[in-house]
């Protein structure tokens, strides 16, 4: 049987970390990956891009996590992004900010992040078990034994688990590291998609698949609880809505439909302008433009491919002209333009969603360290730790820092 100082189970962004710097720091370190290559989640972040991090301070990284923000604010001191941006930099693949803080590589490739990584572990002689799936895992009295594709064992000292959540199932993240914690006695917050797309009740969405809407606003409402977005972008599929607005809320939204089937969520399409200010505008244009049909007129205030639905909702005659509209009728245009109505019935599944929300119950884990509370010299890293930020980087730099600080308290212990 094999001997390694550090196991680590996952291959992804905290899995790689964590065994970068446990090998930096002088042990033996193996890591178990059920995929051919690494980083296989990492090449499909950003759209292939990698959205590596993002360069707000750590309280904005802290603040984007909710309630468990705190938890990870031991890991974001430890290695925050700066010192990722440096690691990359400093193995000459230099870094670019984009809106929002978002930080990329120059090379606008996941490819070349994958690269340095993989480079950095055969620098320090990290063995990479490719094709490896983790059975099972036995505590023993000074190490652990571990059971891989049910035919091999090796034995470690340490085990660092970070074998990410259950969503981008094509990437090996089956979830298959929270039945392995849960069997070592560990307590799973309830797993739930975050960063996924939303279904709707309205069937008209097809009609609009693939149309994004820029500079607007979104508010989902259910019973009292209400969450409003700041301005930005959603798009329309053939199932619901998307695009980041939809994303970053998502997560808030699959919670509250858990405890009831369906919410309603408005899209202001003109957040910029108050009621009064659209009202003096459709008066000016539906005074000027008398002899115009409102299918016409509405060009100049929506997406042409928007109109056709939107004047169904208003209940009008699309053949109707400016100057029969009536006040009440204005008042019924600025209703629909600052609270465009969908009724939100559910999400695409988990194994669909960018990010898993829940996982491995904070309570239970050590947040100087990362150690497990239950089984000492076990160690968790990554996604498959409760907790979920927004898009914007925040959840790479979160896998990242917890690999780091895993590995370098792992191999200290």
């Amino acid at each position: 049987m094999k001997e390694f100082d550090i196991a680590v189970i996952g291959a992804g962004p905290a899995g790689c970390m964590a065994a970068i710097r446990a090998a930096e720091l002088g042990k033996n370190v193996v890591i178990i990956e059920r995929n051919e290559g690494i980083g296989k989640k990492i090449l499909l972040s950003g759209k292939g891009r990698c959205n590596i991090t993002n360069s707000g301070p750590l309280d904005a990284f802290v603040e984007k996590f909710g309630k468990e923000g705190d938890f990870f604010r031991s890991a974001f001191f430890s290695f925050f992004n700066q010192d990722l941006i440096g690691f990359f930099e400093s193995r000459d693949l230099t870094m670019k900010r984009e809106r929002q803080n978002r930080i990329f590589p120059a090379t606008d490739s996941a490819l070349s992040v994958v690269k340095v990584l993989k480079d950095v572990l055969s620098k320090n002689k990290v063995t990479i078990l490719h094709k490896s799936r983790l059975s099972s895992i036995k505590k023993k009295s000074n190490h652990f034994e571990l059971q891989i594709n049910d035919t091999d064992k090796i034995s470690a000292k340490k085990v660092i688990l970070a074998t990410g959540g259950k969503s981008y199932k094509e990437t090996g993240s089956t979830g298959d590291g929270f039945n392995i914690a849960h069997k070592l006695g560990h307590t799973i917050v309830r797993l739930k998609p975050c960063l996924v797309p939303l279904k709707t009740k309205e069937a008209w969405v097809k009609e609009l698949q693939g149309l994004g809407l820029k500079n607007v606003r979104i508010t989902f409402r259910t019973g009292k609880k209400k969450i409003a977005s700041p301005i930005g972008e959603i798009m329309f599929t053939h199932f619901g809505i998307s695009g980041p607005l939809v994303l970053d809320l998502s997560g808030d939204i699959v919670s509250a439909l858990k405890k009831d089937e369906k919410a309603n969520l408005f899209i202001d399409l003109k957040p910029a302008l108050q009621t009064e200010e659209l009202e003096n505008r459709l008066l000016n244009e539906f005074m000027d433009k008398g002899s115009t049909q409102i299918n016409n007129l509405f060009k100049v205030l929506l997406p042409i491919r928007l109109i056709p639905v939107f004047i169904r909702l208003l209940k009008m005659d699309p053949e109707r002209k400016a100057s029969q509209i009536t006040q009440k009728d204005r008042a019924a245009i600025i209703r629909l333009l600052k609270a465009f109505p969908l009724t939100i019935m559910g999400s695409l599944p988990i194994e669909e969603a960018m990010v898993t929300g829940g996982g491995i119950s904070l309570k239970e884990i050590n947040p100087r360290t990362m150690e497990s509370k239950i089984i000492l010299g076990l160690y968790f890293a990554g996604e498959i730790i409760d907790g979920a930020a927004s898009s914007g980087g925040f959840n790479m730099q979160r896998a990242f820092s917890t690999g780091y600080l895993a590995g370098e308290k792992a191999s200290n212990a």
